[in-house]
């Protein structure tokens, strides 16, 4: 009986430290979700064996002054769109010594390809860590509702259009690592309007307005919305009545600049890109059609299969 006993008494205790130990577990799990959703108001960080081949992933440079985006096309490999070379010329050089993305890299000592670009083309192909730099990785989230994109608490992180499936993205991404996507504005042609076409395809018809940039959308929207709330100080004498009217008008600035509910936005193929752009002038094209008539040659840049 009494050896009974103990092997009861093991048993039972085993079973008391067992249930201890899940329901730790469970505890440390409910608060690393309840922790992620709170950092999901400002950011969506990820793991890198979360992501798959066709997402939209980017990372903060300069501690957190802005980000830097790109679409995983697999194989550790990200495709993504900088200033060129020869015309780079960003904000962030007069503030920073440290700029968005050295135009003299070293090269990379895992993957040869790394780094791969055509001539005179900012888009180019790198490896995830090339990428990163040494920061951490995020995934920028398509399709959200409206009620979840006006509560994050900055731009660039996400949009209420609808992605395409990931075989077009790495589609488009690898087709303009081969051809290009213009030339580089910060407000009107970016890195995140860049991996926002390849998800999309879509473009905005009226150039002189905002670019899709969820960034771009935000530097010009918070001074904005602190313009407009101005004349609500004598209405609403409260600091925080007023801090809250500027946040409300901050946001919805930036949701209306959104691809997601613009009215001026098109769906425009890959191929296509270019002419829609005004990347090749018809009066460009026929200067260069008359000099390959009178030199038996032409300018047009080889393109590297």
């Amino acid at each position: 009986m009494k050896r009974k006993t103990k092997v009861s008494v093991t048993l039972s205790s085993l079973l008391v430290i067992r249930c201890c130990c899940l329901l730790l577990q469970t505890v440390v799990i409910d608060r690393r979700r309840r922790r992620r959703r709170r950092m999901g108001l400002i950011w969506n960080r990820v793991d890198r064996q979360d992501i798959k081949p066709g997402d939209h992933v980017y990372t903060y440079r300069a501690v957190f002054a802005y980000s830097h985006h790109g679409i995983f096309v697999g194989g550790s490999k990200v495709v993504h769109f900088r200033p060129d070379t020869k015309n780079f010329k960003s904000i962030t050089d007069a503030t920073s010594s440290n700029s968005d993305d050295n135009l003299t890299p070293t090269p990379c000592p895992t993957f040869p390809d790394c780094g791969f670009r055509q001539p005179n083309s900012g888009v180019l192909l790198s490896c995830l860590d090339c990428f990163l730099k040494n920061g951490s990785l995020y995934s920028f989230q398509y399709g959200v509702s409206p009620t979840v994109f006006l509560t994050k608490l900055r731009g660039g992180t996400c949009t209420t259009a609808l992605s395409d499936p990931p075989e077009t993205v790495i589609h488009r991404a690898m087709y303009l690592l081969q051809n290009g996507f213009g030339n580089y504005d910060v407000f009107h042609n970016n890195c995140e309007d860049f991996a926002m076409y390849c998800k999309t395809g879509l473009l905005i018809v009226d150039k002189q307005g905002v670019g899709r940039s969820g960034q771009a959308s935000s530097v010009i929207g918070a001074p904005l919305a602190a313009m407009l709330s101005s004349p609500l100080k004598l209405l609403v004498p409260s600091p925080v009545g007023i801090a809250t009217v500027t946040a409300g008008m901050y946001c919805m600035s930036r949701y209306a600049t959104d691809i997601g509910v613009r009215s001026d936005v098109v769906k425009v193929g890959v191929e296509d890109l270019a002419i829609n752009l005004g990347w090749n002038c018809p009066d460009d094209a026929e200067e260069e059609e008359d000099e390959v008539v009178g030199n038996g040659t032409s300018n047009s840049p080889i393109i590297i299969e």
